[in-house]
């Protein structure tokens, strides 16, 4: 998350000495996820143009420490989601093509808003239609939307999922999402990626979310292993 280091994108040192301790550790860096950067689907060229621009130092960050993405939010600017739409579109490919020279790519996640309206996200980034331009579907971020139907629209664009939990029952099992269903749909589309933790609860320090996150996500791939290679 850039807001760890929201003043060193630019600074090799502190980028240089990451790296060295995430190689020496084995750790690999998979994307930097970035906010505070301004919003990419602007309605006026000119501030869009320069929030593009605000994200570009993150893209050079990013593959200087190896990683394959950057996570950006889509939150569109206009007086009507078709018109919120098209800015983000703008925005999001002009984006792209910066990290298509770079070789990384421009994932968004369901982030509130529009965003997590799984049907005009997967409609924006359908449209932006880049194939280094993509998804980070989020089990947790969909609102109101039907959580399952939002993760099917987005997964044919997900460069990165994000297994999100609150709270867990007497078994184990995150109490708004049902993991197995998730996770199936994930599969069905063909993903075979990272799975990022993200605990967000407030019953278990944040440490023990995390494990119990994982503890759940390996055991319904387990549950899922026989059915799929």
């Amino acid at each position: 998350m850039n807001q760890f280091f929201k003043d060193k994108a630019k600074d090799k040192a502190y980028l240089g000495e990451l790296k060295k301790r995430c190689d020496d550790l084995g750790v690999k860096s998979l994307l930097i996820m970035i906010d505070g950067e301004g919003h990419l689907g602007e309605a006026e060229e000119a501030k869009r143009q320069k929030v593009i621009d605000n994200h570009k130092k993150w893209v050079e960050a990013a593959r200087f420490l190896g990683c394959h993405s950057i996570r950006v939010n889509a939150h569109g600017v206009g007086k009507s989601d078709e018109e919120k739409a098209t800015n983000t579109t703008k925005g999001l490919r002009g984006l792209s093509e910066f990290g298509k020279e770079h070789g990384i790519n421009v994932i968004v996640e369901n982030h509130g808003g529009l965003s997590s309206n799984g049907k005009w996200l997967s409609r924006v980034l359908k449209d932006v239609g880049l194939p280094n331009c993509g998804s980070l579907p989020d089990f947790g971020n969909f609102g109101n939307y039907d959580r399952y139907l939002g993760i099917k629209e987005l997964m044919p664009f997900a460069k990165g999922v994000s297994a999100k939990s609150h709270d867990f029952d007497a078994q184990g099992n995150e109490s708004r999402t049902d993991y197995v269903k998730a996770l199936k749909l994930v599969l069905d589309a063909g993903y075979r990626g990272y799975v990022g933790i993200e605990y967000e609860g407030r019953k278990l320090d944040e440490e023990a979310g995390i494990l119990a996150t994982k503890k759940l996500l390996l055991r319904a791939r387990d549950q899922l292993a026989q059915h799929y290679k």
